[in-house]
């Protein structure tokens, strides 16, 4: 290999060339994986980046950070975040990547001091989501209780709005937006069924009693033609069982989301749903 084909992430560290913008988070966290001591381990954020996990929207850009327990000490190196923890039990995976990583519980708490509410609320959805979840809500309560809370009880607030079974970010920050507004609070992917019983769709987010459905769409099958024909038979098939469906998409929830929250709210509202009731 040719020297020009390799670069220098780190100190000390060669590796191929990681391309014109430095290569992602997770070629960098290889590139870096040869230098960590005994002991040291991947934490914070950087477990939810390596694991394809919720993190903070551009243009917030996640960090490597590396952790050791006491006595041991952190790595200090440019691009690297070192944290040298209290003593207590190791909690140390072996992540997707082959790479050793904090406990996802632990790392949540961590981020605790990084991030922002409604990413910690994110993030804790992620979590506790799918079928074999990293996390409980008691899990993470007990690390909480049992580590501490941080900026004035933000991961308790957190926490308190976290819901199992959300299965994006965009649908988190669509519900926060939606209860925050003063709209009843949205069950989180529920199943709705036809006049006969018959499985319709799961949605993202459902007012049951006013028959509204709400979904954020990515749009990501926007240029895929047979996947575009599916959702279009999809949503009228959700409009056929007698539910006011609304999709929104990302520009919806810019500056605050106050369309999409305005788009769920008159929806409501044509159903007889009426605030303060």
């Amino acid at each position: 290999m040719r020297a020009s084909d390799l670069a220098a992430p780190f100190h000390g560290v060669r590796s191929r060339s990681l391309g014109d913008d430095g290569g992602s988070l997770v070629d960098l966290c290889r590139a870096y994986a040869p230098r960590l001591a005994p002991g040291q381990f991947f934490s914070h954020e950087t477990v939810f980046a390596l694991r394809g996990l919720s993190t903070p929207e551009w243009p917030y850009v996640p960090r490597i950070h590396v952790s050791t327990h006491r006595p041991a000490r952190e790595p200090r190196t440019d691009g690297v975040v070192g944290h040298r923890l209290q003593t207590r039990e190791p909690a140390i995976e072996t992540g997707p990547h082959g790479m050793p990583m904090e406990n996802a519980v632990r790392a949540w708490r961590q981020c605790g001091r990084l991030w922002h509410l409604d990413d910690l609320v994110a993030g804790a959805d992620a979590l506790l989501a799918g079928r074999r979840p990293l996390a409980t809500v008691d899990e993470l309560a007990v690390e909480v209780a049992l580590m501490g809370d941080v900026r004035r009880g933000i991961l308790r607030h957190a926490l308190a709005l976290a819901r199992p079974g959300v299965r994006s970010p965009k649908e988190t920050h669509l519900r926060l937006v939606l209860v925050r507004g003063g709209l009843p609070e949205p069950e989180v992917n529920a199943d709705i069924f036809s006049a006969r019983g018959e499985f319709v769709a799961e949605i993202d987010l459902v007012f049951p009693a006013w028959r509204v459905a709400a979904e954020y769409d990515g749009r990501v099958h926007a240029e895929d033609p047979r996947q575009f024909a599916r959702d279009a038979d999809r949503w009228a098939a959700i409009r056929d069982a007698g539910w006011d469906h609304v999709r929104i998409l990302n520009h919806h929830l810019r500056d605050g989301g106050g369309y999409a929250l305005t788009m769920v709210r008159d929806a409501l509202i044509r159903a007889g749903w009426r605030p303060g009731l």
